[in-house]
């Protein structure tokens, strides 16, 4: 037993697999006690891979034998396939005590995503104001600033005394694992100000805390898009910040540790997006892998007939010279590499919100410029290497040609398509690729084939 211990600790990126092992027999043979004090000293991210990586059968029966010993943060660092697995076939009971223990944004977290006779079983477990705050948070609309927010938090009436706040403060025994500014309110809980506790504890005790607060900090709409709520953070440097209601009224903070789970988790989503991949996860299911993926697949069928329908109409070109086809997918795969290049980059400008009515010209006019210089170049290369192998200095000004075209397009529609779809309302990361794919192949076969048959008509 020490011996796998030893193992786990000295593992920093992964759960050894003998732990692993160690911990199956553990939960097959039922020994709760040994179990207990293999895992005492983990890390709930820890625990999380641990579970991830004992077989589904054991999974729920390792929390079950932990009991009151298993930390339900582990949960929150689970896929959400493997976490709801688990609290499926747990006792709502259980699941109550456990994110009883849990800061209220985690509690939220787990229960979010759960069925709504699961969620309200497991809060009708919950002691009254417990179950307030989280349904409250539950009642905002998913990945917004109220969903993600924390509603424990340190507020004082504007009268009291710096000496008055630290006295209450070490008084209360129901304070927040980590909090680093106090709000202050009024009798409405309409927001005043913001004290950090770093000033807090360099002011003389009989100091009115309106005399130190920040009367305009920086806050956050409970209904405020996460990403929006991510990017006030990044500009502004904030550790955390208030959330509001719609009336100014104080409902709860957002820390900096929430706003890394949530560009995590955002750039997860932009990452699957661009890739057509849907959101599974690896504890999917394959069935449930394919379903997420087929829809992006079967648009692409369509639109990959549209190209092979540019093909048919230079059939009679290709048949005459063979070299046509052998060189097509050369002009439309670094077209698509161009726009795919434009379309990433200006696809990050948006999420970041970097692009406005005052750049819009300016920045599809960068992607044309770059776009024209990287085609020329690579145009010169491959325009000598067509001439070299088939010895014909005609077919090698047509594909270089071809290529500087259906480059300049690609940058232009790769800039251009990405800010058309976000005003439209649509998801620019989502769509993009399919259409800048069809977009590319297109404008490359066509432009290839048509400039071929004037250019040797010509000859």
């Amino acid at each position: 037993m020490a011996d796998v211990a030893d193992r786990a600790e000295q593992t920093e990126d992964e759960i050894d697999d003998a732990v692993v092992a160690e911990v199956s027999a553990l939960v097959e043979n039922g020994d709760a006690e040994t179990l207990k004090t293999l895992v005492a000293d983990f890390h709930e991210s820890d625990v999380a891979e641990l579970i991830s990586r004992l077989g589904v059968d054991l999974r729920v029966e390792f929390v079950r034998l932990l009991g009151d010993a298993f930390d339900f943060t582990a949960l929150t660092e689970l896929e959400d396939a493997a976490r709801n697995q688990i609290l499926s076939e747990l006792e709502p009971k259980a699941v109550a005590e456990g994110i009883a223990e849990l800061d209220s944004d985690d509690a939220v977290y787990i229960l979010e995503d759960l069925e709504d006779e699961q969620s309200e079983a497991i809060l009708a477990q919950l002691p009254f104001a417990m179950r307030h705050r989280l349904k409250r948070s539950l009642d905002f609309p998913e990945e917004t600033a109220g969903r993600r927010m924390q509603t424990d938090f340190v507020a004082m009436p504007p009268f009291w005394t710096v000496g008055q706040v630290i006295d209450a403060l070490r008084e209360e025994e129901d304070l927040p694992d980590n909090f680093t500014q106090i709000f202050v309110v009024d009798a409405t809980f309409r927001l005043m100000g913001t004290v950090a506790l770093d000033r807090l504890l360099r002011t003389r005790r009989p100091v009115k805390i309106t005399e130190i607060m920040d009367d305009e900090p920086r806050t956050i709409k409970a209904e405020e898009d996460q990403e929006e709520a991510a990017r006030i953070f990044q500009r502004y440097n904030l550790l955390s910040a208030a959330v509001v209601d719609e009336a100014d009224r104080l409902v709860g903070m957002l820390t900096i540790d929430d706003i890394v789970d949530v560009i995590e988790q955002e750039a997860d989503e932009d990452i699957r997006a661009l890739a057509g991949a849907g959101d599974a996860e690896l504890s999917d299911t394959p069935f449930y892998v394919a379903r997420t993926r087929i829809p992006w697949l079967m648009i692409n069928m369509v639109t990959a007939f549209l190209a092979s329908g540019v093909i048919a109409l230079f059939d009679a070109t290709i048949s005459a010279m063979v070299a046509l086809a052998i060189l097509m997918p050369v002009v439309t795969a670094l077209g698509g590499n161009a726009g795919i290049q434009a379309m990433t980059v200006t696809v990050r400008a948006i999420s970041q919100r970097q692009i406005n009515k005052r750049n819009v010209l300016k920045v599809i006019g960068r992607e044309i410029l770059v776009a024209m210089m990287n085609g020329t170049a690579v145009a010169v290369c491959v325009g000598i290497v067509a001439f070299a192998w088939f010895g014909s200095i005609d077919l090698g000004v047509v594909i270089a040609v071809a290529i500087v075209f259906n480059i300049i397009c690609a940058g232009m529609f790769g800039a251009a398509l990405p800010m058309l779809l976000d005003k439209l309302g649509a998801d620019p990361a989502v769509a993009s690729s399919v259409f800048l794919t069809t977009l590319t192949d297109v404008i490359g076969f066509f432009a290839f084939l048509a400039i071929a048959q004037w250019w040797f008509a010509l000859a």
